[in-house]
């Protein structure tokens, strides 16, 4: 799997929100450097278990749908008898 890569964007929102999170819940003031480091700490371990998990979730959906397409498709036919 390729390295799973935010847009500057999200990832700047993200390192915002890591630090505030730090300094609400723990008292402790993060740098922007430190909760860098730390999302991307997070990213690397646990990132692939979320990520699978979408996927998962995706495929489920997809199923889902097309289990519903056959049941319409089921009902369009007409008796052969």
């Amino acid at each position: 799997m390729s390295e799973i890569k935010l847009d500057p964007n999200t990832k700047q929102e993200i390192v915002g929100r890591i630090q505030q999170y730090m300094l609400d819940e723990l008292q402790l003031e993060v740098g922007g450097f430190d909760a860098q480091f730390l999302l991307d700490y997070f990213a690397e371990q646990v990132g692939c278990y979320y990520y699978n998990q979408g996927l998962a979730d995706a495929l489920k959906a997809f199923e889902n749908k097309v289990e519903e397409f056959s049941d319409v498709i089921y009902q369009m036919e007409k008796d052969t008898n």
